[in-house]
């Protein structure tokens, strides 16, 4: 799949998306209901020496903000404010970028107490420096150098933030919201790829290693009139016919090949329909064509054609009837069919005999070409072994309904085995997609008008 192909995929699932998305911020509600709103308090202190002359370096700056750490000047502030605790207040002290200024921080609960805390604890710093310079002086004596002076000073009264600093909602709401919507994208393309259907040409020659011979495009009274031999020459799907008739001549140019298994992936993807119209198809190009029923476990040629069923190839096989007996003519010219005969227990162990090899390799030097029409790759093994003893299989692929994971694993039953895939065909596909292989384009419906 294309990275355009599959993007276009997963946009087609923009609910599951849109849906975990919402939940990822219905979540992020549910976390920030259950979490405390914290506010910070703050008031800064400008700490400069009382002489001009004098500089103070940013480790003292850092060092006086390390105080606040402590819980000494909390519980100062705490007294001085007449409460009986900080509660769960938390204070902090921040160097404002390069400069003298050391920034009071409290976060709490409560923003006016986190206001008057800061506000205090800034007039505790004040104090605490003077007190500290005192010591420092009585410890030094008359005879020490003079120490620098400061001249500590509230430049900031305690204020307190507008907005809660914690949990941060924005934040929440944004990764909670983001995860969703990476959930939501990363399971729409797990979903896409294992339920992605084959769409288009490319999309399935990505799947396969084989060409795509045609595309069939959908018409609703197939089921009415399922054979082309009665519809108009101009009908598209009789033109679809004849395109994949003239593609099928250049599907093995280096080896002469007559005979063809035509099968698909699972059942209802319009094999039998196909099988019978391309022979139909061959047919009227003036080439003798057998049809055969190599599905022994749900047969239908007999019913496509009226032909009869009790008389067919599982007779031939097990010697009641020689294979001139067998084969039955058609209303179409060139075109016979040899009916799957009475159902047998044990179809896989039939087809594997060399009496079925013998029977194709008979019909392959009597007839121009040999179409079979097998069972469904995927259910069973019938179709794989008849690759191995054919020339090689015709894939049917329905547009829209056939899996790219079915369709690489019918391709895998048919290499393992030791067959050849030679092409694929696309059943029942939009108009749009068939029109690339040149049909599609109108038909006369036989009152002189053209239709699409």
């Amino acid at each position: 799949m294309t990275s355009r192909s599959g993007w276009t995929a997963v946009a087609r699932r923009w609910p599951l998306v849109v849906l975990l998305g919402a939940l990822g911020l219905g979540a992020a509600a549910l976390v920030l209901s259950g979490q405390t709103t914290r506010y910070d308090g703050s008031a800064e202190v400008l700490i400069q020496p009382t002489s001009p002359a004098t500089s103070l370096s940013g480790r003292a700056v850092e060092s006086y903000a390390h105080v606040l750490g402590g819980t000494a000047l909390e519980q100062r502030a705490v007294k001085a404010l007449g409460l009986e605790d900080a509660g769960d207040a938390e204070v902090r002290g921040e160097v404002v970028g390069n400069s003298s200024v050391v920034r009071v921080v409290v976060r709490t609960t409560d923003p006016e107490r986190a206001a008057q805390l800061a506000g205090q604890v800034a007039e505790e710093l004040v104090s605490w420096i003077a007190s500290y310079q005192d010591r420092a002086a009585e410890r030094a004596g008359e005879d020490a150098p003079d120490l620098p002076t400061l001249s500590p000073i509230v430049i900031q009264e305690g204020t307190a933030s507008s907005q809660p600093v914690e949990p941060d909602a924005r934040r929440t709401y944004v990764l909670f919201g983001l995860a969703g919507l990476l959930l939501g994208l990363l399971l729409a393309a797990l979903r896409n790829l294992a339920t992605a259907t084959v769409t288009s040409s490319d999309a399935l020659t990505e799947q396969v290693k084989a060409p795509v011979i045609g595309a069939v495009a959908q018409d609703r009274h197939v089921a009415d009139h399922p054979l082309i031999s009665t519809l108009s020459n101009q009908h598209p799907r009789a033109e679809a016919m004849r395109i994949i008739r003239t593609n099928l001549q250049f599907l093995d140019v280096d080896r002469v090949s007559n005979v063809y298994v035509v099968t698909s992936s699972v059942a209802g993807e319009g094999k039998t329909t196909t099988a019978s119209n391309l022979a139909i198809s061959l047919a009227q190009s003036g080439q003798n064509v057998v049809l055969v029923d190599g599905d022994l476990r749900r047969p239908r040629l007999h019913e496509v054609f009226g032909a009869e069923q009790n008389v067919g190839l599982t007779s031939v096989l097990v010697g009641k009837v020689p294979l001139d007996s067998a084969v039955q003519g058609t209303d179409v010219p060139g075109l016979d069919v040899l009916t799957s005969g009475t159902r047998p227990p044990n179809p896989s162990e039939i087809i594997q005999t060399a009496a079925m090899e013998t029977v194709l390799i008979e019909l392959g030097r009597r007839y121009d070409i040999v179409l079979v029409d097998a069972p469904p790759l995927l259910p069973v093994a019938d179709a794989a072994l008849l690759s191995v003893i054919s020339d090689g299989a015709i894939l049917v692929v329905r547009h829209g309904r056939t899996g790219h994971d079915q369709v690489r694993a019918a391709s895998e039953r048919i290499t393992t085995v030791g067959g050849r895939l030679l092409g694929t065909i696309i059943s029942m596909s939009p108009k749009k997609e068939t029109a690339r292989y040149g049909y599609g384009y109108g038909y006369d419906d036989g009152k002189g008008r053209r239709r699409r």
